[in-house]
């Protein structure tokens, strides 16, 4: 009889802009070798240094749209006439093989993965104040005077929403919100979903055996 991998467990990460979340997830990827990273889709053009299979799987429209008609992604949206998705079909294999696998997705996407894995971890990344976030934000200097308040609005929406998430990593000093990051990771792995199916078969042997032959 061929041996059963146990389903491997989904993170999904989510943050407003400008709370540091790629700069975490990027630090906490190398010391987690067999954490698998899921790389979004989207329609929109690569950008400038953008590399295909690392920032994004870019896809034509086409392809997005029977994707979408044949259930290939986990989450998708519309965003300023583009798609963005996850792909539900290298998730799904992943998971299957017992891999854990991270997503970094928006709180509606979040939602979405919510539904169809009710059991996801789910963790949202802070900036210590709106101050700093403003600053953050600042610092890039890629943003109008309008465009900065529309982000932090919608920052503050999204915050709102970070009281159904599972954990919450304030993401003031970047080595503590690591360390953080993998006291969630580490405590998840010992859950007690994730430790089910060991737990069932150890309570399966131990019925099996007469109590007599445990003793020393």
């Amino acid at each position: 009889m061929p041996k059963t991998v146990p389903q491997g467990q989904l993170f999904v990460v989510s943050a407003p802009s400008g709370a540091g979340k790629t700069t975490l997830i990027q630090s906490i990827l190398p010391q987690w070798p067999d954490l698998c990273f899921s790389v979004s889709c989207t329609t929109r053009p690569p950008r400038p240094g953008e590399i295909p299979g690392k920032d994004y799987h870019f896809l034509s429209r086409d392809a997005f749209l029977q994707g979408i008609q044949r259930e290939r992604f986990l989450e998708w949206a519309q965003v300023h006439a583009e798609f963005y998705g996850t792909d539900g079909d290298q998730v799904r294999e992943w998971l299957d093989q017992g891999k854990d696998v991270l997503l970094d997705i928006d709180i509606q996407g979040a939602r979405q993965v919510r539904c169809a894995y009710p059991l996801a971890r789910t963790i949202f990344v802070l900036p210590p104040s709106l101050e700093a976030l403003r600053e953050r934000l600042l610092a890039r200097k890629t943003e109008t005077p309008e465009k900065l308040e529309r982000r932090l609005q919608g920052a503050l929406e999204e915050v709102r929403e970070a009281a159904w998430y599972d954990f919450v990593v304030i993401n003031d000093v970047l080595q503590r919100a690591v360390e953080d990051f993998h006291a969630i990771l580490k405590a998840c792995r010992c859950d007690r979903f994730q430790q089910a199916p060991r737990l069932k078969s150890l309570l399966k042997k131990l019925t099996s055996r007469p109590l007599d032959s445990l003793a020393p």
